[in-house]
């Protein structure tokens, strides 16, 4: 499919240096938008804008944290003073955290609430916020594309990482919501979508997957016993729905969340 539409529009990815991020980040570069990476570690940002840099010139790193106003706002700021607007928004920062996972062998009681808070504001705040604050600018051209990251988590109960659940599902629900207020008050060429990846290998749920030896865990074996292409997904899987999300192919498309998993979301594992 021909992805020309997003060339030339600015796309802002906040939790840009992530694994996630920067591989959404490098196809939309192949496919000539301009780039802004959106983190809060300096040396991911800048590692992540020099690898962007060998395809595109189009591309800059802005530091802010996805659960601070204030920072999301100078950030906006700086995004239009170089490229003028804000055409597409994926808020790919979230993710599971140790803190909030429950130990083997133990249960929900054992985790401190402040963890869990954490978990659910990082994954629902998280897309909130820039959603709100630079989907304005979108709201104000009447045109954009907002993709936000859910989960299989949302779909039945996986376990021991409920914080994370509780805060995705959240996502979806948020999704739809802005879907409707968005093409409602401000034309239908604004959109809100959302991705919900299978299980993909990353920092954050390799220690729960792959053993040291890297062996697949028990809790991973039933992953792939549910999945009907027996694998786990490749992070560079999520970047076609990202661009056709993004794209005027996708111009009818809004409040919906597509399960990218390999079957996992349809499979019953009898």
């Amino acid at each position: 499919m021909n992805y020309s539409s997003v060339a030339g529009k600015t796309v802002v990815i906040t939790g840009g240096s992530g694994v996630l991020g920067s591989s959404m980040a490098h196809a939309f570069a192949k496919a000539k938008a301009k780039l802004v990476v959106l983190g809060m570690t300096d040396t991911k940002i800048k590692r992540t804008v020099a690898e962007l840099q060998t395809i595109t010139a189009d591309v800059i790193g802005v530091k802010a944290n996805v659960l601070n106003p204030t920072e999301l706002h100078e950030a906006k700021e700086t995004i239009l003073n170089r490229f003028g607007q804000i055409d597409i928004l994926i808020n790919a920062a979230g993710g599971n955290t140790p803190k909030a996972t429950q130990p083997e062998g133990q249960s929900i009681f054992d985790l401190n609430l402040p963890d869990i808070d954490f978990a659910i504001d990082l994954n629902l705040k998280g897309a909130i916020y820039p959603s709100l604050i630079f989907g304005e600018a979108m709201a104000k051209t009447g045109r954009g594309s907002i993709i936000n990251i859910s989960s299989m988590a949302t779909y039945s109960a996986i376990t021991r990482v409920m914080g994370y659940s509780v805060g995705k599902s959240g996502v979806n629900s948020f999704t739809q919501w802005l879907a409707c207020e968005l093409a409602d008050k401000f034309g239908d060429k604004v959109r809100v979508n959302a991705i919900a990846p299978g299980f993909f290998l990353g920092d954050q749920n390799r220690r729960l997957l792959l053993n040291e030896d890297g062996t697949l865990t028990p809790r991973s074996k039933k992953v792939i016993q549910k999945t009907p292409m027996r694998r786990f997904g490749d992070i560079k899987e999520l970047n076609g729905l990202a661009l056709f999300l993004s794209s005027d192919a996708a111009s009818f498309i809004t409040g919906t969340i597509i399960p990218v998993d390999g079957g996992f979301s349809a499979c019953s594992g009898v």
